[in-house]
């Protein structure tokens, strides 16, 4: 404190004295102290947990000169969340509003991740982020209204106000920003209007045409009514915020989804808040580092630079960032690096604390009986997961389920496919393998099945949540377990007129049958999933095509084929629990 404000120990002291404080001059002193002296002076003061000291220090030596050019504000996008509970048409509308087609492409009809598009109104850029809509991914919706400007807040004329309208009002409330309330389905017959406008008075949002200040726009998404008339009211509410950013100076921006990516590596969407991102910048995220090798934006074109309230897709860093992590761009590699490793030095640190020693783990099956007998059960787990999104969401959702007698561990989570590293992991630690839209490569999963080791995959969130339920309340019910019947590799891929794609592949493993539910793999990620449409063999037609042989394969609406994919066929058969 003595240096950096010109104060002495004397002056503190003296100070707080008057204040009616008895202190020495080797006493530590309360943060209600600090903070009263750092008020008399004017200055800003950061409290910062034991062990933090490193990062403060680090903070203040390399970001506290980015801001100068905080003069040079300009007029910038509004950032734009879209809210809402689940099945009330979010994704569909953000589809009308951007003209794509998003909802094929997701699993159960449910927003898997996080996703920031920009679409352009008589000129000017609004930017919109699609949180997902079901209830686990709170932490997430969070996140959103953390970096927005403005909530949408879908709710459906014939539904109402459900607990997840509710949670997305108390976010948009606990951030400070203005919502929008997009009145969806209008178009149904059982549609109710006035009785959905009363639900939201209930909660503090009174509609203009009652009297208050909620601009509430009536929208039919599945009929693209409304949608202009929606896009209108947000960019005349942006010009009434006022919203500015210095397009000048050092980047900074905050990761809203980030994932490893074959030939691509870590790849991470960053929004930009203030500054300009350029490709070539040192960037440091969490406890990521690394260099900007290349941006893209929404629509997959490569850009040069990104304004604040851009979104881009960032390639070169050093291991995929947490989504919410701030980015900011530092002068040179070696300070990116510093301050990277810094972070996942002390971040490791926390983590060997919070799981040390880790306790002898229940398998699934068997926390039950653990409970009835009185005993506080420890459910370890690894989880692994496609995206950083989904990672942290499903983290929550089975902290959630955490209760006085059971005790959940995470041993280690992280994004990609399972591997033998993650079987021989749960082997010493008696943890079950949670798997999130990724899947087991095959010496995985015959380690897995010599060392007794409990995989679960899954793809739809409400599966893994009433799965986790159900163990931990004893209700595990006959199921269906799935069996891999053949593992093919993709070889080379060849065009065939009004036929499409047609992979060329070795077996490895197994039998392929034609008919056979395939799953599409890359890096050991679930790319799509579908049927064998038609199976080859020297251009015959063939049922089945055995391990150590070569055949074709063609799929069902699939073609983005690439050398070194995989093949997996499988089938569900009934197995009785015991």
């Amino acid at each position: 404190m003595g240096p950096r404000l010109n104060r002495s120990a004397g002056d503190v002291i003296r100070f707080l004295l008057l204040q009616g404080e008895m202190v020495t001059a080797t006493q530590p002193l309360t943060d209600d102290m600090i903070e009263l002296f750092a008020a008399e002076l004017g200055a800003d003061i950061r409290l910062v947990d034991p062990g933090q000291e490193e990062e403060a220090a680090l903070q203040v030596k390399y970001f506290s000169d980015d801001d100068s050019a905080a003069s040079t504000s300009r007029p910038r996008p509004p950032v734009i969340t879209v809210m809402g509970h689940v099945d009330h048409g979010k994704t569909l509308l953000l589809d009308r509003i951007r003209h794509s087609n998003v909802i094929a492409r997701e699993a159960g009809g449910i927003t898997q991740h996080i996703g920031a598009y920009q679409v352009e109104l008589a000129g000017r850029l609004l930017t919109f982020i699609d949180t997902p809509g079901h209830e686990a991914f709170t932490a997430m919706r969070a996140r959103g209204a953390q970096v927005t400007d403005i909530v949408v807040l879908v709710v459906a004329a014939d539904d109402g106000v459900m607990p997840q309208t509710v949670e997305a009002i108390d976010h948009a409330r606990s951030a400070g920003v203005p919502i929008v309330v997009a009145l969806n389905k209008i178009d149904r017959p059982n549609a109710d209007p006035n009785r959905v406008l009363q639900q939201l008075s209930e909660h503090g949002l009174v509609p203009e045409a009652w009297g208050g200040d909620t601009i509430v726009v009536e929208a039919s998404a599945l009929e693209s009514l409304g949608i202009d008339d929606l896009l209108e009211h947000l960019a005349v509410l942006s010009d009434v915020l006022e919203l500015r950013a210095s397009p000048e100076g050092r980047a900074r921006g905050v990761v809203l989804e980030a994932n490893l990516e074959v030939g691509r590596g870590p790849v991470a969407t960053v929004l930009v808040r203030s500054g300009t991102l350029r490709t070539g910048d040192y960037v440091v995220a969490g406890g990521s580092w690394g260099r900007v090798k290349a941006m893209v934006d929404d629509l997959g074109e490569p850009v040069k630079e990104a304004a604040p309230s851009t979104p881009v897709q960032v390639l070169g860093f050093s291991e995929p960032p947490k989504a919410g992590d701030e980015v900011r761009v530092v002068a040179e590699m070696g300070v990116a690096r510093t301050i990277g490793e810094s972070r996942a030095r002390r971040q490791r640190s926390l983590e060997q604390v919070a799981a040390a020693p880790v306790a002898a783990g229940a398998k699934l099956e068997d926390l039950f009986e653990q409970i009835q007998r009185g005993e506080t059960a420890t459910l370890n787990l690894i989880l692994k997961a496609d995206v950083q999104g989904s990672l942290e969401a499903v983290t929550e959702s089975v902290r959630k389920l955490e209760r006085d007698e059971v005790k959940v561990v995470f041993v280690h989570r992280a994004v990609g496919g399972i591997t033998e590293n993650d079987v021989q992991l749960a082997t010493a630690s008696n943890a079950t393998i949670i798997g999130f839209n990724v899947r087991p490569d095959r010496r995985a999963r015959e380690l897995a099945s010599e060392r007794k080791v409990d995989i679960r995959t899954y793809e739809i969130i409400y599966k893994l949540v009433e799965d986790m339920e159900a163990a931990l309340v004893g209700m595990l019910v006959p199921t269906f377990e799935e069996v891999v019947t053949g593992e093919a590799e993709v070889r080379a891929i060849f065009r065939v007129p009004r036929v499409g794609a047609i992979a060329g592949c070795y077996v490895r493993n197994g039998i392929i049958r034609r008919g056979s539910r395939v799953r599409f793999l890359r890096e050991g990620v679930v790319i799509w999933k579908g049927t064998v449409t038609s199976l080859k063999r020297f251009k015959e037609d063939a049922r089945e095509v055995a391990a150590g042989f070569e055949c074709g394969v063609g799929l069902s609406d699939f073609q983005d084929l690439k050398d070194g994919d995989v093949i997996e066929t499988y089938e569900e058969r009934e197995v009785a629990r015991t």
